[in-house]
């Protein structure tokens, strides 16, 4: 990682730290959605059950670092409220299988964007670095855990997560900004 300089761009910490918030707040309503249509003894839905958990406490840490840090939510919060439900229904109603790819596609993107996050950021704000890497990881573990138990497997599979992962770019790149 590198430091950064004077004459260097500075992070915009608010931004990043509004955009994860976003990112994983979705992710929750991705669950929810796949969770009220799978069935609850499925062995997909117990896997996105421990997911989904991993990933309320994501929220719940970038919801308090953005009180302590005065940053203010995305305003399209109600709207990934819906479209991340919607997403997660969707793709469980196609199958388990999509379900799994959904998270496949999801958290490919969260791996890049957080990547990219933890190079701008450098050496120079350790505790949000070490929340970033922290949950990087898990996202990782998370698309690991969802190819092996048989995302590749979706019909459709390279159109349905190029697909999800465009959209993840889109409302990665809406909720830094609005």
């Amino acid at each position: 990682m590198t430091s950064w300089r004077p004459g260097d761009r500075r992070p915009d910490r608010a931004s990043m730290l509004r955009v994860n918030q976003a990112g994983e707040y979705g992710a929750t309503r991705i669950y929810a959605g796949q969770l009220a249509v799978l069935r609850r003894n499925c062995p997909e839905a117990k896997l996105i059950a421990r997911m989904a958990a991993q990933e309320q406490q994501h929220l719940d840490r970038f919801n308090t670092l953005m009180g302590g840090r005065r940053v203010r939510p995305t305003a399209l919060q109600p709207i990934w409220n819906v479209a991340g439900f919607a997403l997660g229904a969707v793709s469980a109603l196609m199958s388990e299988e999509a379900a799994l790819a959904c998270t496949d596609a999801v958290e490919t993107e969260i791996d890049r964007h957080y990547s990219q996050q933890l190079e701008q950021l450098g050496e120079d704000d350790p505790e949000l670095s070490a929340d970033i890497e922290a949950f990087r990881e898990d996202e990782l573990e998370h698309r690991e855990t969802a190819r092996e138990a048989g995302a590749t497997n979706a019909v459709g599979y390279p159109v349905l997560t190029a697909a999800i992962r465009a959209g993840c770019r889109v409302a990665i790149e809406l909720s830094k900004r609005i």
